[in-house]
């Protein structure tokens, strides 16, 4: 075993050992008495240093993979077809390194607003990056499967943190459709199996094409990561999970849980598939109408987080449309279109959450003002909305343009124009949220009936906007200086149009 093959399994291992440790160190010791808890300064710690050398390790497996290597690691070293197949490429470990980022800037946050001291939060959000990270390196399906549910289990938790019926309902709803999807996955494993007599996915490549009884199958799987990916019309649990949730919660679930569905349909539909044309259009109609209904409902919503829940559902229409294009091009832009959503929604989402914290509301009825007596809270939000509408020369620009050009360049001219037209969309709904809560005047006092009086504009400390500062400023960088990012997803997507190489890789040593 290599010393790059023993690095493919510490993404899942670091942050696992590192809960395990805070849980330990915070239950309740024998012999009854108080909880024994570690101070919060060094419970911090132990988070952070777990995901800073998980962000490491990422880095160095994408920089060994960034060539188009595929490092694969059989956990145990039983042969191929028994062992857990780990396989590292230059997709996957993309999708490692924005999501240590993103782990620290949550972190960051969650700490600055005082937002981590729940006991539950830290090893709860370290088990969710455990079963993210274990997701994008798996070459299993059974495997898939079972990471997309240690992943799941800690999100539980953390989305019924705190009280009130709205977050109770919120809770429920959020579990009752995610289990149903894992049945889903669960069934279509099944069904995958009983056909093929195998999940591994280097055994399964391209095998869809000519069996329709596979394609039924594997389209089963399909069906369960588009609910988890919140594509239309299977949406709407998301905006009304994510907006009642904790605010550290959701910038944590806003880059990890729906993106992990989004992988995977990527990984399957082009390994299992073999990109096969036929399927395209279906992708390319859930696509286009994921897009449209999600910036609708964001320009009919009337809070910050509900507005920013639901473009998360329209961003997730303009990466799929890359595996709608499916030519190296289009895949390539949607890589780089994912990496950038990932930190620019995060940011804006922390912006949201640290108004609600520290005004009382996100309401923009209740809004008004918060520009004059908080500039850096102002800048934090219109960098990061500028990137999301797609105003050069910001990353969300250099994606979206990679994104037209790939689909003209497909003959999808439709696609092109629609994606066009959404993003005016967005820039409307990032200029409504301006207007009511950042321009203007705030009135002298708030409604003491608890009504729709216009609140106070009371001041955002500037720690609690730094991590959407930096991500903000992430996001420039990466429009300024896009080609590094550009070469790395055409690697990626390479990988993904022709997946030979990586079935091979992860198939029989």
């Amino acid at each position: 075993m290599t010393g790059l093959q023993a690095l493919v399994v510490a993404p899942v291992l670091v942050p696992l050992a590192a809960a395990g440790v805070l849980i330990l160190l915070t239950a309740r010791p024998p012999g009854g008495g108080g909880p024994f808890l570690l101070p919060m300064a060094a419970r911090r710690a132990v988070a952070f240093t777990a995901v800073a050398a998980t962000t490491a390790v990422s880095a160095v497996l994408l920089a060994a993979t960034s060539g188009g290597a595929v490092v694969v690691q059989r956990l145990g070293g039983w042969p191929a077809g028994i062992a857990i197949p780990l396989a590292a490429d230059a997709f996957g470990t993309i999708m490692l390194t924005v999501t240590g980022v993103l782990g620290l800037a949550c972190l960051a946050f969650a700490a600055l607003n005082d937002a981590d001291t729940d006991r539950a939060f830290l090893p709860q959000s370290l088990l969710l990056l455990a079963g993210v990270h274990g997701a994008y390196l798996t070459a299993d399906l059974f495997t898939l499967f079972v990471f997309i549910e240690v992943m799941l289990v800690p999100s539980y938790v953390l989305i019924a943190t705190g009280r009130g019926p709205e977050r109770i309902a919120a809770s429920r709803l959020y579990l009752t459709v995610n289990l149903l999807a894992s049945t889903v996955f669960l069934a279509g494993l099944g069904l995958v199996y009983g056909v093929a007599g195998t999940v591994s996915l280097g055994d399964l490549a391209g095998r869809a094409v000519a069996d329709p009884a596979l394609a039924a199958a594997t389209a089963v799987v399909l069906l369960a990561l588009a609910v988890k990916s919140a594509l239309v019309p299977l949406h709407n649990w998301l905006p009304r999970a994510y907006t009642a949730a904790p605010a550290a919660v959701t910038v944590l679930f806003s880059g990890l849980l729906t993106k992990v569905g989004v992988y995977a349909l990527f990984r399957v539909y082009s390994v299992v598939y073999d990109g096969d044309p036929r399927f395209l259009p279906v992708v390319l109609v859930a696509a286009l109408l994921t897009m449209v209904v999600g910036v609708l409902g964001a320009v009919g919503a009337g809070g910050m987080r509900q507005i920013l829940a639901f473009h998360m559902v329209s961003q997730i229409g303009y990466i799929v449309l890359g595996l709608a294009i499916s030519t190296p091009a289009g895949l390539a832009a949607a890589i780089y279109f994912l990496v950038q959503y990932v930190l620019v929604k995060a940011a804006l989402l922390m912006v949201a959450g640290a108004v609600e914290q520290h005004v009382g509301t996100d309401a923009l009825d209740r809004l008004g003002g918060l520009a004059a007596r908080n500039p850096a809270t102002a800048a934090a939000f219109a960098v990061s909305a500028l990137s999301l509408a797609g105003i050069p020369p910001l990353s969300g620009f250099v994606g979206k343009l990679a994104l037209v050009v790939g689909a003209v360049e497909a003959g999808r001219l439709t696609a092109a124009l629609v994606a066009i037209g959404v993003s005016v969309f967005t820039l409307l709904s990032m200029l409504k949220i301006w207007n009511g809560a950042f321009w203007g005047g705030p009135e002298p006092a708030p409604d003491p009936g608890g009504g729709t009086g216009t609140v106070v504009a009371l001041r955002v400390p500037v720690r609690a906007v730094v991590p959407a500062l930096a991500l903000g400023g992430l996001s420039l960088l990466l429009g300024l200086w896009a080609e590094p990012l550009l070469a790395v997803a055409g690697v990626a997507a390479q990988g993904l149009a022709d997946a030979g190489a990586w079935a091979t890789a992860v198939g029989a040593p």
